[in-house]
């Protein structure tokens, strides 16, 4: 029979100079894991009361310039943050801006108008300073463009009303050659002008 060796445990964290070093990482890893956690977790509560309050100080002016927005484009709705970037970027198109499309809210709030067309028309009799501002509401939303600049491209209404049938530039829906397949038929404007005839002006491209 062999004999049995009795073996002594030996501490490899304490024997060995990179079981220690590791051993060291180990406990700085929990450490850090747990501070983390901590931390997270107070910044979900505070976020979950931040939440939890109403929301303060939003903007009158905004929410009547999206109300005027809304009637002139005929939509139920439109998208909040769009908004707020055009709002600021057509004020900085002249300092008369704001006290402009402030006196348009007036005249929204006024009276009932059953389309966009019928508001243009007599925001234009009212006032004919109120094409200018109608012009540049109906340019941000369609083309996404204020004051020369460029605020949203592919969330420009111009694309929303065209999307069964145009895609926008840089952007491909369909497979390799889709474009060659006849498009779906569009049916035909109807509608006609609610403004006056304004000055054509030529872009540079």
């Amino acid at each position: 029979m062999t004999k049995e060796r009795h073996c002594p445990l030996v501490d490899l964290h304490v024997s060995s100079p990179n079981a220690m070093r590791l051993n060291r990482l180990m406990r700085m890893s929990r450490r850090d894991t747990l501070m983390t956690g901590m931390a997270g977790m107070g910044v979900l509560a505070a976020g979950t009361a931040v939440s939890a309050e109403p929301a303060t100080g939003a903007d009158p002016e905004l929410e009547r310039f999206m109300k005027v927005s809304e009637r002139l484009t005929d939509r139920p709705s439109l998208d909040p943050r769009i908004g707020q970037a055009l709002y600021e970027r057509i004020l900085q198109s002249g300092p008369e801006r704001k006290a402009q499309l402030a006196k348009l809210a007036d005249l929204l709030d006024g009276s009932s108008y059953d389309s966009a067309s019928a508001f243009a028309k007599a925001a234009e009799q009212a006032d004919p300073a109120f094409k200018d501002v109608i012009h540049d509401l109906m340019t941000g939303w369609y083309r996404g463009v204020a004051n020369g600049k460029v605020v949203v491209y592919r969330s420009a209404l111009m694309f929303d009303i065209t999307k069964d049938a145009i895609y926008p530039k840089t952007y491909a829906a369909g497979g390799p050659f889709y474009w060659t397949t006849q498009p779906p038929e569009v049916d035909r404007p109807t509608g006609g002008p609610a403004l006056s005839p304004s000055k054509f002006d030529v872009e540079p491209t």
